[in-house]
């Protein structure tokens, strides 16, 4: 697995490539700073049109605790395949593939894996601790809600599959029509932002080599998601930490303030942070993953 030319990997961070029981994900690991995995390891699911890129800020800071780190590709993000048809990526698919992952991480040592998913892959790792719950130690919902997404994100989505939706089926012309969002929106947008030019060159490589059929049907499920919140609330004594930026501007910080109440989770808002606390507030967000995934296992 190649690192892209435009970022650069720090020093305990290595790509590679998880292969499991349904397929082979692309991911990014971090040992153990100390050489020895003291701690049980973690999972980290990116949202939708991400990739696992996205917790590049945190993935060192969280080995130093002595567990390894796995963020990964879903399948159809960026360097994993794409799914077979628009069925492998039901959020059932999904959660299947987060629970052959997790197999795979702790094949070794048959442990738990320390489970999280931000925004769209919250909502998939839930699906996958609903499943299989004993195979997860506990559960980080990370700038994620409880179902549908609202507000203008999800407008947004809706005017995106409006445009898709006359090349549905022409895998060509959904790859065309995406490369026109980008080139004449969403790049103009990032530069405008004052995004750098070599994270704007990533941002936009991801973008084109992402399955269309799978950032369509993604879309899809982000305006209709069940809410599973009593379902999960019911499943037993799993530790749940929900977290959020002050400023999330996906579901509402008070949307995600009732879901933890309801799960009797533990809630932490990340002051000055909006959506994406791992890269708005990585030290923050790092400590804070650590001190719930130390008190969350078993005593030593």
């Amino acid at each position: 697995m190649s690192t892209p030319r435009s970022l650069r990997l720090p020093p305990q961070v290595r790509p590679t490539v998880i292969n499991t029981s349904r397929g082979s994900f692309a991911a990014l690991t971090a040992e153990s700073a100390i050489g020895v995995n003291e701690r049980q390891p973690a999972l980290l699911v990116p949202g939708y049109t991400g990739s696992k890129e996205d917790f590049l800020p945190v993935l060192e800071s969280l080995a130093i605790a002595g567990r390894t780190v796995t963020a990964i590709d879903m399948r159809g993000q960026y360097q994993s395949a794409a799914a077979a048809s628009s069925v492998g990526y039901r959020h059932d698919q999904l959660a299947s593939d987060l629970v052959a992952v997790a197999a795979t991480i702790t094949a070794d040592d048959a442990g738990q894996v320390h489970l999280l998913g931000h925004s769209f892959g919250g909502l998939i790792a839930r699906q996958a601790v609903l499943a299989e719950p004993a195979a997860f130690g506990s559960l980080t919902l990370l700038g994620s809600g409880p179902g549908t997404i609202g507000g203008g994100r999800a407008q947004a989505l809706r005017d995106v599959l409006a445009f898709l939706q006359p090349a549905e089926g022409d895998v060509g012309a959904l790859r065309g029509r995406i490369i026109q969002i980008w080139d004449n929106q969403l790049g103009p947008q990032a530069q405008a932002e004052g995004t750098p030019q070599h994270i704007i060159d990533f941002l936009r490589d991801r973008a084109l080599r992402s399955c269309p059929v799978g950032l369509a049907e993604m879309a899809r499920q982000l305006l209709d998601f069940p809410d599973r919140t009593s379902e999960l609330a019911a499943i037993g004594p799993l530790p749940i930490l929900v977290s959020y930026g002050e400023n999330d501007d996906a579901w509402p910080p008070d949307a995600q303030d009732l879901m933890a109440k309801q799960l009797g989770a533990e809630r932490i808002c990340i002051p000055g942070a909006g959506h994406s606390p791992a890269v708005e507030a990585p030290e923050t967000t790092a400590s804070m993953l650590t001190t719930f995934w130390n008190h969350a296992e078993p005593p030593w």
